[in-house]
């Protein structure tokens, strides 16, 4: 689907100071992928859903390519193409109690469903900075890659006899030319090979997903990542 234009990035993070504030921790995961691909988040209770949606995508490793959206109470809310309610509404206004779950979709012509859980509802530390994650495991998936089985399909091609073959290729020409010193064996014939194992080698390493990785999340959130991702497709 065509990118909506990318918004100004406000502010990067919103810093809480003298304990003011409450605070959501959520755990969210990924349903129908085995094993479990989760994060925990901390998120000030006046975000809004739209803000919430940019934090998933970066939390998860999405990409904002697609549309998306919530369902709570047998509402939906999401991108106005889908004539859901707007997601503008804070999360104040959801009456979200500990061990509320609601569900965000993305990519719904698959859908990707996340179950998001209310773990707790918590003060504000001093001059601690929100949002953040505080913890997860699990690649995301790659966009575009058909659905839950089919990534986990694909996760298997690294251990195939055809990705082992590919790697002793490699290993094979790399020993004559750098060990053996015979650079002659590098004819057009065998460059071409050379050049397909390894374009074979990186998509199954692509088809294995975003590692999870806490700093490099935070590190985003703190950039205001999440903030141009909210409008995405919105």
């Amino acid at each position: 689907m065509k990118r909506a234009p990318q918004a100004p990035s406000p502010p990067a993070t919103a810093t809480a100071a003298g304990g003011g504030g409450e605070i959501l921790q959520l755990k969210v995961w990924l349903m129908n992928i085995s094993p479990m691909v989760w994060r925990r988040l901390l998120v000030p209770v006046d975000c809004t859903l739209r803000e919430l949606h940019g934090l998933l995508q970066v939390a998860m490793g999405w990409q904002g390519f697609h549309l998306h959206q919530f369902r709570l109470h047998a509402v939906r809310y999401g991108c106005s193409a889908l004539s859901t309610r707007s997601s503008g509404v804070p999360l104040s206004a959801l009456g979200l109690r500990k061990g509320t779950r609601f569900c965000y979709e993305y990519d719904l012509n698959l859908p990707w469903a996340h179950e998001i859980r209310v773990e707790n509802r918590i003060d504000a530390q001093d001059g601690a900075a929100y949002p953040i994650c505080t913890g997860g495991s699990g690649a995301c998936p790659p966009e575009d890659c058909v659905g839950p089985a089919r990534f986990m399909d694909r996760r298997l091609d690294v251990l195939s006899y055809e990705h082992m073959e590919d790697l002793f290729l490699m290993a094979d020409i790399a020993g004559q030319v750098l060990l053996e010193n015979r650079p002659g064996v590098l004819d057009a014939e065998t460059r071409e090979q050379l050049a397909l194992a390894v374009e074979r080698i990186q998509m199954r390493q692509q088809a294995q997903g975003h590692a999870f990785s806490r700093r490099n999340i935070n590190a985003q959130l703190r950039a205001g990542k999440h903030h141009v991702l909210q409008f995405q497709q919105d």
